[in-house]
């Protein structure tokens, strides 16, 4: 009984043995490895400037500070993606489309223009002899009048003299028939008919206050003179149009002119009556090129019988056109909202295959506008999937976590991007950041923007103040401010293109705020306001300085930004909890 108490103790004692030499498959060797290869992943960090990255610990090069650990990503993204939560999808109201090449089909091409007078048939009533204008029968612009209408009656001197020549002439006719027949060609050049001279002939009396008759049809477009008005020989009275045909002039840019030529159909509807649509030709297409809209006119010739086509009316045309490709067979067409303009590039988000949630950013070549959508020349394939609705929400994502985004080309963490934008100072060595790419605009444009910053201000200062309600009317008040701005001052593609995509993201996050009485959804969607709306000062200008301001802590611990008009730090992510938190990064000017 001992023994096999013995070998029962004896195999127990192996059995551990063995399990403390071989049962773990991990060295010491091998946890050394491991640690060193964290170690040798592993990037530091500014709690307070999280641009800075370094492989190594250290101080801030900017305040000081010690440097932290970054958080170790182990999703397996690729350096140029980064994901985003479906909350902040969904409340951003991200929609993806799959492009799809097509054949060398008909596609519609849509312009704008307006209905202008139809010049050929344009007349201008001039006075043939000088004189005094004793009364006006036509007394306003709009007016219309007939062929051979009484116009105006004109006392003249010169008309005097020569019907009392005339009147002379003609008793000594039979004596001398040469001068009679040349004092009656003179008031011919005149422009009196045969009537008038024999009227005067068989009156025997001269006419003082002379009558003008109407030489045309037509409308008064421009009134020249006014009652007791002294004018010259040849003088122009009046200008009238003849409106039963008229032109409708479009613009077209320079990518959309190898689309459109002379014959081409093109279908016309007016703001009035939409849903009349008129057919016409291509007319005549305008040789030289306008440099400061960069665009061509484009023009129809519209019977107008009936009047209902008035100058100045807005109209569209669509145009069929059929696209071309002399590389391809087949063409891509993305919608123009998809994509973000900066500077030279064009760049849009494509969304990775088989993951609604990972987004990498993608600068293309654009070709012909085609409606609204652009040809892709380069840098998308058939099949894949991209942003087309919110892209300026998931631009800010990238710029908040560091990856290649619109103002940010090398990727990088930064302070949402914002510190490389146009229009910027940096705060650290106070240098002015010229403005290569700000884009030049009306002044009422830039007045109309500055009323929208200054109801974003009034969102901010609410959320400072923890005050939901206040921040939701604010909110509306702001959007009834984005409506109000007029996006006929922007005269170029490029920059009507950029409001219309940052109009388009201010609304969608300025609605959200309007929308809901959670202060924390608020303060979520007030992150993708301040992108929106600092992007627009940036590119646009409002003609005064606007301070950039970074909590590191907002966003959970993310960081975020917002703007302000003075120094003091007014915190609208925590309010009073933390409401001097934060610092001024960068002022836009």
């Amino acid at each position: 009984m001992k023994k096999y108490i013995i070998y029962i103790g004896i195999l127990i004692s192996g059995l551990l043995l063995g399990y403390v030499l071989f049962g773990s498959n991990s060295t010491p060797d091998d946890l050394h490895n491991h640690e060193l290869s964290e170690v040798e992943n592993q990037q530091w960090t500014c709690s307070m400037h999280p641009q800075i990255l370094k492989s190594e610990t250290g101080n801030c090069p900017i305040c000081g500070m010690g440097l932290i650990p970054t958080e170790t990503s182990i999703d397996g993204l690729e350096a140029n993606q980064f994901k985003m939560s479906e909350n902040a999808l969904a409340l951003a109201n991200i929609k993806t489309t799959v492009i799809s090449s097509i054949s060398n089909e008909i596609s519609s091409l849509m312009l704008s223009g307006k209905i202008k007078e139809n010049e050929k048939t344009n007349s201008i009533q001039t006075a043939h002899f000088g004189g005094r204008i004793e009364k006006l029968f036509v007394n306003s612009t709009g007016e219309k009048v007939y062929q051979g209408q009484l116009l105006a009656l004109i006392y003249s001197p010169q008309l005097v003299t020569a019907q009392k020549e005339l009147l002379t002439a003609l008793e000594s006719r039979t004596d001398d028939s040469s001068l009679y027949n040349a004092v009656r060609n003179k008031l011919k050049l005149w422009k009196l008919s045969n009537t008038q001279i024999n009227k005067i002939e068989n009156s025997k009396s001269v006419i003082t206050n002379f009558p003008i008759y109407a030489n045309v049809n037509g409308i008064v477009t421009l009134k020249m003179v006014e009652e007791g008005s002294h004018i010259k020989e040849g003088q122009g009275l009046f200008t009238i149009a003849n409106l039963s045909t008229v032109w409708a002039d479009f613009d077209a840019y320079e990518k959309q002119l190898s689309l459109i030529k002379e014959g081409d159909e093109i279908s016309i509807t007016t703001n009035a009556n939409p849903n009349k649509q008129i057919k016409a030709k291509i007319s005549f297409i305008d040789p030289v090129l306008n440099t400061s809209t960069r665009t061509v006119i484009v023009r129809a010739e519209l019977r107008n019988n009936k009047g209902a086509l008035k100058p100045g009316m807005f109209v569209k045309g669509t145009l069929s056109s059929k696209v071309s490709s002399s590389v391809h067979k087949a063409i891509i067409l993305i919608p123009k909202t998809a994509v973000l303009w900066t500077g030279k590039r064009s760049v849009i988000y494509v969304k990775k295959l088989g993951d609604a949630s990972i987004f990498e950013m993608r600068e293309v070549i654009l070709g012909n506008e085609i409606g609204e959508n652009y040809v892709i020349i380069a840098g998308l394939e058939n099949g894949e999937e991209i942003v087309t609705n919110g892209t300026f929400t998931v631009d800010a994502a990238a710029q908040l976590q560091g990856k290649k985004s619109m103002m940010n080309k090398t990727g990088g963490k930064v302070l949402t991007g914002h510190e490389n934008h146009i229009g910027m100072r940096k705060i650290e060595n106070t240098e002015e950041n010229i403005a290569p790419n700000r884009i030049k605009v009306a002044t009422k444009f830039q007045a109309q923007l500055n009323e929208v910053f200054k109801n974003y201000m009034l969102v901010k200062d609410a959320l400072a103040n923890d005050n939901h309600s206040t921040a939701k009317k604010s909110a509306n008040e702001l959007l009834k401010a984005l409506q109000k701005v007029d996006m006929k001052l922007l005269t170029d593609t490029k920059s009507h293109n950029l409001w219309m995509a940052f109009l388009n993201e201010m609304n969608t996050s300025t609605k959200n705020i309007s929308a809901t009485n959670s202060i924390k959804n608020q303060r979520a969607q007030f992150i993708l306001l301040s992108t929106s709306i600092e992007k627009s000062i940036a590119m646009f200008g409002i003609n005064q300085k606007v301070y950039h301001q970074f909590c590191p802590m907002a966003n959970n611990d993310k960081g975020a930004f917002w703007l302000s008009t003075e120094e003091e730090i007014l915190n609208p992510y925590f309010g009073a909890s933390m409401l001097k938190c934060g610092t001024i990064e960068a002022v836009l000017e």
